[in-house]
């Protein structure tokens, strides 16, 4: 077992195939997959099951990549240590939903590690990708919320990926609207209030039931729905037609501007903010210093 190879199942199951992961080592196919069956020979385990759809991690596969990170990592900072070896170029990824939070903590890792080179990646998406591409090891860690609604689904989904969920805080569920929008002066808001007002949320592609709904109370009735797929989009209509969204109230001028702004809705329920990553894998120094932001950020705000 070498080091290089390490790198190289590494690189495939954040990659997802062969072809695009020979492409990012600069090797050919054939080289590549010769050197994981050695591995796995050597090892005496399988790594990743072969499918008509491509190749997907094992459950052994799982286990062993996550040692594997570890490895590389500790290699990489001895030979930054002793032996005055470049730098190498920062990898760590995020999948979360829209959270301003789950942003501003990502550029304080970058302002921390990003040096000159880096290789960082932020993916806003769907519920449902949140917890596949952790599962996968496209991300380190992912970024959801759980309700009384949807709790028992979204965390069978996440044992059953041998993903583990740690709760980062508890909000009320808070309106989104514009800071011109009729309701904006009042200190709370009701769902009776909003009728006449248009719904905004993002879309979840084939898995579009409640349960990966992004906005928590999903299952009301409303008159008038738009469905995007990014936040800027989602901030636009609300400034333009008077929509609203639902989330935690957690809200970044910095980012989102002036013209949002977030206001307590009335209703018995809450939402269980938490991060997920793989149940046997540590977290690298980028994802301890993610976490770690992402607690500052959110101390602001409770």
């Amino acid at each position: 077992m070498t080091l290089q190879q390490l790198k190289y199942v590494i690189t495939v199951a954040e990659k997802g195939t062969i072809s695009e992961a020979a492409k990012e080592l600069f090797i050919s196919q054939p080289s590549l997959t010769n050197a994981i069956k050695e591995l796995e020979n050597e090892m005496q385990l399988t790594i990743f099951n072969r499918t008509n759809k491509g190749i997907v991690v094992s459950n052994a596969g799982d286990e062993f990549l996550a040692y594997a990170r570890q490895v590389i990592e500790q290699a990489s900072l001895l030979e930054e240590k002793f032996l005055n070896v470049k730098k190498q170029s920062p990898r760590f990824s995020v999948s979360a939903q829209h959270y301003s939070f789950a942003v501003n903590a990502f550029v304080d890792v970058i302002r921390e590690f990003g040096g000159s080179q880096y290789d960082f990646t932020l993916r806003e998406t769907q519920t449902y990708e949140i917890i596949e591409d952790v599962s996968r090891l496209k991300s380190e860690i992912g970024i959801l919320y759980t309700s009384s609604k949807n709790k028992e689904i979204i965390i069978k989904l996440i044992k059953q990926n041998s993903l583990e969920f740690e709760e980062l805080f508890i909000a009320k569920p808070h309106v989104f609207i514009s800071s011109r929008h009729p309701l904006a002066n009042k200190k709370f808001i009701t769902l009776e209030e909003l009728e006449d007002y248009p719904y905004l949320s993002f879309e979840q592609g084939e898995y579009n039931s409640f349960y990966f709904s992004e906005e928590i109370l999903s299952t009301v009735d409303r008159n008038k729905n738009i469905k995007v797929r990014d936040r800027a989009t989602l901030f636009n209509l609300a400034v333009g037609l008077n929509g609203y969204t639902v989330s935690t109230g957690v809200i970044s001028k910095e980012l989102n501007g002036e013209n949002i702004i977030a206001r307590p809705l009335k209703v018995e329920e809450v939402m269980r903010v938490g991060t997920i990553k793989q149940k046997n894998m540590s977290l690298t120094r980028y994802g301890r210093a993610y976490m770690e932001a992402l607690r500052e950020h959110i101390a602001e705000y409770l």
